[in-house]
């Protein structure tokens, strides 16, 4: 539970605000008067002003000259950008409700197996059917959700959260051939992964651990579910990648980038900092991909306007 008071200056908020008690974040349709909700146009403006929540977020866009006039009463918030406002809000009434000690004991499962060699941070929970192999080390605050695996030489910073069935550290896909008897050999894959802080991978994602070197994951990257990462690639700050994306190895992902749905990266590409590859766009194996803010989309990824040109030639013909 949170005041009124709390809540606006958790997020900065301009505008009067009352003492009443706020338990939790609702859709505007859903709202009752210990809700939060938030609005972005005057659509949901207008239909936030008529629910009984008891604060709505308004981002300042949605306050035009034309708009509805104001809310002049206790229940508005108005702050640059409603919706990432509105999150800052969840996740700190979520930590209302489940308070946790940033210096409690670490919290593993009964049926988790965890290696004599493990380092377990302060405020880390373990779950159910999680296994961590030898010298996983594990920061402060970090969840690891059920049926998770992290292998050997895998170091995780501080407030990671990691959902179910994601496996991290595995041997890379590398293979050294034979060119007059077609044999393959697996190539050394002797190295480890890094995980920064604040990252989240969702379930069922695999990230392999370094040939020979490292793989790294960028401090407050946010990865989806059914992501494969593969060995020695460097995903930068920040980063977001949508389900179903796969990177091959020694790729790199500068800070800031924005993969959606289904994006296929081949070995040793590079997305520069800030670059939006559209859901199934493609990159070249050794290909780099600049711009930031500059949206690509198709196979091989091209800026969207070149896209859409060469889709609107391919109609005609």
């Amino acid at each position: 539970m949170a005041s009124s008071q709390q809540i606006a200056q958790l997020i900065g908020a301009a505008g009067p605000q009352s003492g009443a008690p706020l338990t939790r974040v609702s859709g505007i349709g859903d709202a009752a008067a210990d809700c939060v909700v938030f609005a972005t146009d005057q659509m949901t403006y207008r239909a936030a002003l008529q629910s009984p929540a008891g604060a709505i977020l308004v981002s300042q866009s949605a306050l035009q000259e034309n708009s509805p006039e104001p809310d002049h009463s206790s229940r508005l918030m108005v702050v640059p950008d409603a919706r990432f406002a509105f999150a800052l809000v969840a996740r700190y009434l979520e930590q209302e409700r489940n308070p946790r000690e940033s210096d409690a004991e670490p919290d593993v499962h009964p049926s988790a197996l965890v290696a004599g060699t493990v380092t377990l941070g302060a405020g880390s929970s373990i779950g159910p059917h999680v296994v961590l192999g030898e010298g996983v080390a594990i920061g402060r605050g970090t969840r690891i959700l059920a049926n998770a695996t992290i292998y050997s030489g895998t170091t995780i910073g501080d407030r990671v959260v990691i959902q179910s069935g994601a496996v991290l550290g595995s041997t890379g896909f590398g293979y050294a051939r034979n060119s007059a008897t077609g044999e393959y050999v697996l190539f050394p894959q002797q190295g480890t992964l890094r995980i920064e802080d604040d990252v989240e991978i969702g379930a069922n994602t695999t990230i392999d651990r370094g040939a020979l070197g490292e793989t790294r994951i960028g401090a407050g990257t946010k990865i989806d579910n059914l992501v494969h990462i593969g060995h020695n690639c460097t995903i930068g700050r920040n980063v977001i990648i949508a389900a179903q994306t796969g990177i091959s190895g020694s790729s790199i992902i500068e800070d800031g980038a924005i993969l959606g749905g289904q994006v296929g990266l081949g070995e040793h590409a590079q997305v520069g900092p800030g670059v939006i590859l559209g859901g199934g766009a493609g990159v070249l194996s050794h290909k780099k991909v600049r711009g930031p803010g500059q949206v690509f989309w198709g196979r091989p990824a091209r800026p969207l306007k070149q896209y859409l040109r060469d889709l609107a030639r391919l109609s005609r013909s």
